[in-house]
């Protein structure tokens, strides 16, 4: 056996979350200068908590993901660091990476994951010292700009160890579908070929997904009785979430095909963003799940920090919402020859490619109680071609489900289930992905204020390749 086919053989689906917020997540005392962090003001908990809470609902790993403002790198490398390290050795069953929510320049908030190595401290610090662009004080423009985002990329590509970058609810300050805010395609574009190791991807599904959630579970509801709360505080009208999943990922052929149908290696995940609990009543208002209380990101990998970094950066990962599933096995093969999640399938011009998709859908409950299953799996194609001239293009046409996929077609084995489909005599270079859903609805719908989260359940994977000679 190799090497790499032993890793392989080691490699188990390992849940868990990149995006998780402690009370290190200052506020700030404008009336003092510089400003002064006040602690447990933006968001709540303690890292060691979110570590409990992480175990408690199922995960193996996760990311603190600490943001602030002016001067927030001394406070972090001073005080989050420390807590970090008694949370790895008070919840030693789950990995803690260290990482922050950096304020990117001129877009909006990024996730960035530093490999965990005894320098992991003095990495994060530089980064944000030198590029967040609300660490600087007073507050300096020049942080703030395209070139700023570039030259932070360039310094990280420059690091021993690379890090790893996933852009935060990115369709968050959109006004529309396709109408893009603080994050734009042009932008993903510049900095995936700048940093192709780094830049790695984005949330698929943003976390704030029980903003809709009194804290008995049950909707909020205004004076006038009409359902309130948005999911994923997706507030605009005409460019909420769909199915919990943010629009660059959930429209069919849109911004996430069109990037895939460059060839681009970009993934999804799906996280909690959590700051606060909906049901605390210490804080009424919060928004949202613990670490692995709804949504979680599945990544196939050893259980060890490189193994999991590694899985992340190879899209060996797959999201999903309510624990739907719990595994996801989706793979393309022609003969002997085969790829998996995030890998990429070479095949002589013309030959059948079969898909198989095997998911686990155990009959326990979820965190609600609710014991959700699968209704349909999709499976979606789309050309891969040349890089667009179109920077700001968001749009890739070839993108189509070639395959609904509804229990007639499947086989079960306690709680395994198996689907095949055939995609025949493939002439061109492709990339295949699947989803699956908890709903009856041919696409995710636009969700709506006071959309309840449980009941509308979806899983997407990252893609494989195929590529034909």
């Amino acid at each position: 056996m190799t090497l790499s086919s032993a890793r392989s053989a080691e490699r188990q689906w390992l849940a868990g979350d990149s995006h998780i917020h402690s009370h290190w997540s200052p506020g700030y005392n404008h009336e003092i200068q510089p400003p002064e962090p006040i602690k447990g003001q933006d968001a709540l908990y303690s890292t060691p908590l979110n570590a409990q809470k992480a175990r408690e609902f199922g995960l193996s790993w996760m990311v603190t993901t600490d943001h602030g403002g002016p001067n927030h790198s001394k406070y972090t490398f001073t005080h989050a660091y420390a807590e970090l390290l008694e949370s790895r050795r008070l919840v030693p069953e789950v990995l803690q990476f260290y990482g922050m929510e950096l304020n990117m320049p001129a877009m909006d908030h990024h996730t960035l994951i530093i490999p965990n190595a005894t320098d992991e401290r003095s990495v994060l610090f530089e980064i944000e010292r030198q590029f967040d662009s609300q660490d600087a004080w007073p507050l300096d423009p020049s942080r703030d700009t395209e070139d700023a985002g570039d030259r932070a990329l360039a310094f990280m590509t420059r690091l021993p160890r690379l890090p790893l970058m996933f852009a935060n609810h990115p369709s968050r300050s959109a006004t529309g579908l396709g109408k893009y805010g603080l994050d734009e395609p042009r932008e993903f574009r510049n900095h995936n070929d700048l940093a192709p190791g780094i830049y790695r991807g984005m949330e698929g599904a943003p976390g704030h997904q029980a903003a809709a959630l009194a804290p008995t579970g049950e909707l909020k509801r205004g004076e006038d009785g009409a359902p309130t709360g948005f999911r994923g505080t997706y507030r605009n009208a005409g460019a909420y979430t769909m199915g919990g999943f943010d629009q660059m990922t959930a429209v069919v052929g849109g911004l996430w095909d069109s990037l895939l149908g460059e060839g681009r290696r970009f993934w999804i995940v799906a996280t909690s963003d959590s700051h606060v609990n909906y049901a605390d009543p210490s804080r009424p208002g919060g928004s949202d799940f613990w670490p692995g209380q709804y949504q979680k990101t599945y990544v196939h990998a050893e259980r060890t920090y490189d193994g999991i970094l590694d899985g992340l950066r190879s899209g060996r990962v797959f999201g999903v919402a309510g624990d739907l599933i719990r595994e996801l096995d989706f793979a393309a093969a022609h003969g002997r020859d085969r790829a998996e999640t995030g890998g990429t399938l070479r095949l002589v011009r013309g030959k059948d490619v079969k898909v198989t998709v095997r998911f686990r859908d155990p009959d326990t409950a979820n965190a609600r109680g609710d014991t959700p299953s699968v209704t349909r799996v999709d499976v979606i194609v789309g050309d891969v071609g040349p890089r667009t001239e179109d920077r700001n293009s968001d749009r890739n046409v070839s993108t189509k489900v070639v395959s609904r996929l509804t229990r007639k077609r499947w086989t079960r084995k306690g709680d395994v289930y198996m689907l095949k489909t055939t995609l025949p005599a493939v002439t061109r270079n492709i990339y295949v992905r699947v989803r699956g859903t908890s709903t009856t609805d041919k696409e995710p719908e636009m969700d709506v204020p006071g959309e309840n989260p449980w009941t509308d359940l979806w899983f997407y994977s990252n893609p494989i390749f195929i590529e034909v000679d």
